[in-house]
């Protein structure tokens, strides 16, 4: 049933390492989205703006969470991954330096996705 709606489920994870259960939730429930058929738009920002460098994500552990590294591929493979602009200049990270796929934008293109029709905001 979740495959059939033509609906955009826009994930910001705000969190990292700091809150690991917080942030192994946005990417989990990202991912099961994605898995399912819906449309996903991930947000990197806060502290979780670190795993769109290579080898961030894998350096992540929360006993009985699934791999950070593959919820993260499966979302590159699958939907749409963006860093915050600000989170990004923040931590000196540069397009350059992110894993392919990824993208950084800023607040403007995150309004413009949760203000579209059907568009359902989900932040962790």
């Amino acid at each position: 049933m979740l495959a059939l709606m033509a609906r955009l489920l826009v994930v910001k994870a705000t969190a990292g390492a700091d809150a690991p259960e917080r942030c192994s939730q946005a990417f989990t429930v990202a991912s099961t989205a994605a898995a399912s058929g819906v449309d996903v738009s991930f947000w990197l920002t806060g502290e979780s703006a670190w795993f769109a460098l290579p080898g961030r994500a894998a350096e992540f552990e929360l006993p009985h969470a699934a791999p950070l590294p593959d919820l993260l591929d499966l979302l590159l493979e699958s939907g749409k991954v963006t860093v915050c602009t600000q989170c990004a200049a923040r931590r000196d990270i540069t397009p350059d330096d992110v894993l392919p796929g990824i993208r950084i934008a800023g607040a403007a293109a995150f309004v413009e996705e949760i203000m579209g029709e059907g568009a359902q905001a989900l932040v962790y």
